[in-house]
């Protein structure tokens, strides 16, 4: 009996951040300042070359680019951290991207043919897109130093996956260096250099921001708290107030995001 190696655990590294923040995409056109998801052509100009993603808006940089399909992507406001995270462009070529290639010809073909139901296929096609975009760039490692980072590092992840996952579990630093198979000392010292703070404090921070984002869909701080992995509603008030200014239940009453 011929034995097959066991293949590695794969990890979904960004589910978690959709489900907490959210993903929209609203198609718009090149002039608008917020479009942020741009399908473009080369030289010829007759068919899409390449997909460009610019997070925080503003045209490709590349001036030879002809924009051929412009979207709106909101991922759900500055809170989530795959905002700053992530650089400042993506660009990836159609011709080595069969996935993105088809769905790039499809979204051009809904946007050239009216139909009916055409907006909404458009939209889902343009988030598709842009979670194949992100995907791609952790696995490329077309990140620097942070969140994504980890993310793209290949023993950091799984730790941080089950943090993201997770968030209210008692998270202790000897539990997550067993995740990555390190030593304590040898896993404190890649998480702080690669992540950009302590394994305790990103705990605390990635807490915070669901917390925050629990507390702007209209859930309670006490409820929140509880979800989120705080021992009381006043220990989640305390370290929201310290990070973010103002105390949780300030969003609810003077309207903060």
């Amino acid at each position: 009996m011929i034995e097959r190696p066991i293949s590695p655990r794969k990890h979904d590294r960004l589910t978690a951040f959709l489900q907490a923040f959210g993903l929209r995409a609203v198609v718009t056109n090149e002039a608008d300042a917020e479009a942020n998801l741009f399908l473009v052509t080369g030289d010829d100009g007759d068919s899409a070359s390449h997909i460009v993603v610019r997070v925080l808006g503003g045209v490709p940089s590349n001036g030879a680019f002809s924009v051929l399909v412009a979207a709106r992507i909101d991922f759900g406001g500055v809170a989530n951290p795959l905002v700053g995270a992530l650089p400042e462009e993506l660009v990836f070529s159609l011709a080595e991207q069969p996935q993105m290639r088809g769905l790039a010809d499809a979204l051009a073909m809904e946007v050239e043919n009216s139909r009916c139901g055409g907006r909404t296929v458009q939209e889902r096609l343009c988030e598709i897109i842009v979670v194949l975009a992100v995907r791609r760039a952790i696995d490329m490692g077309r990140v620097n130093a942070g969140l994504l980072a980890g993310l793209a590092h290949p023993t950091l992840h799984p730790c941080l996956v089950a943090i993201h996952d997770k968030p209210a579990l008692g998270w202790r630093t000897e539990t997550l260096a067993q995740l990555t198979g390190m030593s304590r000392s040898h896993f404190m010292e890649q998480f702080t250099r690669t992540v950009g703070k302590t394994p305790a404090a990103y705990v605390t921070s990635w807490r915070l921001m669901l917390g925050r984002a629990e507390i702007a869909a209209g859930h309670s701080v006490k409820a929140t708290a509880r979800r989120v992995g705080f021992g009381s509603a006043a220990a989640f008030s305390r370290a929201f107030s310290r990070i973010y200014g103002y105390p949780p239940a300030e969003m609810v009453t003077k309207g903060l995001r």
